[in-house]
């Protein structure tokens, strides 16, 4: 399989040698030193894009992936507001976008026991339920794009809770998601339910990036024969 990469940061980089070491070739980089070389021609040349930028010019990434007809994986967080626009045009082009706010499985079964969780959690409305996350300092948005797929699965299954807030006193409707940026902690997120009882809490925390980049990696073997709007729920059957 021949990849993309487009952004070569410290995720970019991370790609590049689970990539490798899978047998995969790097076809093309692109980052903010050259993003003139990101062409439908040397797009075409690739079998899958893999995207993980910055909210401002990711969605203009996506688009050059649509038209060239090339598969993209993208990492990306912080541009969600656009989520619809984004799914419309790939559908548009007939084109392959596999989006998650978090590639580490281990997150994304985490995503899973959150979601019944919350179920188990809507007969008891005396517990108050918040979101912690904690990242490195390079970060720039908050909160995560993982705390927000956190709180949006919880707000599609609990009928007392319709919005999430940031580090704010919440409405007894709202979802607070605390943010923290220390060090170079590659991500915790911790769901904790509260009364004057009790506390339930679960956590994921990640150790290193390697369990995104390789995620991201599997999700682009899986776009070679699979097409259309994907998620990390299809990939992992879950």
């Amino acid at each position: 399989m021949r990849i993309a990469l487009i952004g070569y940061g410290r995720m970019g980089k991370e790609i590049e040698k689970i990539a490798l070491s899978r047998g995969h070739e790097i076809g093309i980089i692109v980052d903010i030193c050259n993003p003139h070389d990101l062409t439908a021609e040397n797009l075409r040349k690739c079998d899958v894009a893999i995207e993980f930028t910055v909210p401002e010019t990711a969605i203009k990434h996506y688009n050059t992936c649509f038209n060239a007809g090339t598969p993209v994986v993208s990492g990306t967080t912080g541009w969600l507001d656009k989520k619809e626009e984004v799914y419309k045009k790939c559908k548009e082009k007939n084109g392959t976008f596999f989006y998650s706010s978090n590639f580490s499985i281990g997150a994304n079964l985490f995503f899973k026991i959150n979601r019944e969780l919350a179920a188990l959690m809507t007969a008891h409305p005396e517990y108050n339920v918040e979101i912690q996350e904690v990242h490195h300092i390079h970060k720039l948005d908050a909160p995560s794009g993982t705390g927000i797929s956190i709180a949006e699965d919880i707000i599609g299954i609990m009928p007392n809770k319709s919005a999430w807030i940031n580090d704010k006193e919440p409405a007894p409707n709202e979802i607070n998601i605390k943010s923290e940026r220390r060090g170079e902690v590659s991500g915790i997120h911790t769901v904790k339910y509260e009364s004057d009882i009790d506390c339930i809490e679960i956590t994921h925390s990640a150790k290193t990036r390697k369990g995104l980049a390789f995620g991201a990696v599997l999700a682009a073997e899986y776009c070679i024969n699979h097409s259309g709007i994907l998620t990390m729920n299809e990939l992992l059957n879950i």
